[in-house]
């Protein structure tokens, strides 16, 4: 199955990735999730995670990112490419899976229709 896998260039990792997308600050969220976005000019789209320490212990905060994670790599067909996604979770306890994916989908959905509708986008700059 190499079309699910999750290498690295999926992933958001520096700093400057994470800060540019919270300049946008374009967001969407819901009872799960909140997702914030921009464009990021490539052929496909990558996730960051930012879990607050206010979710719970370690565990419960690894084991939200493993679902976020998961999430992303089973409904990365789905989603629209081309944004750079970091998703903030609001709970820590009662999700499944399932409700993380439909979650990250809907939501994904709506915020690339958000950013199609302001054409000035500061990912230009880079």
């Amino acid at each position: 199955m190499p079309g699910f896998r999750f290498p690295r260039k999926f992933r958001l990792c520096r700093r400057r990735d994470f800060e540019r997308v919270f300049e946008q600050r374009t967001s969407v969220a819901d009872q799960w999730l909140i997702v914030y976005g921009c464009k990021n000019n490539l052929d496909y789209s990558r996730l960051g995670i930012s879990v607050p320490r206010k979710l719970g212990k370690a565990t419960v905060r690894n084991r939200v990112k493993r679902y976020i994670r998961e999430s992303f790599r089973l409904k990365r067909p789905d989603l629209p490419a081309g944004i750079d996604l970091v998703v903030i979770p609001r709970s820590g306890e009662g999700f499944k899976l399932g409700d993380l994916q439909r979650s990250l989908v809907t939501l994904v959905q709506r915020l690339a229709r958000r950013l199609n509708e302001c054409p000035s986008q500061k990912s230009e700059q880079e």
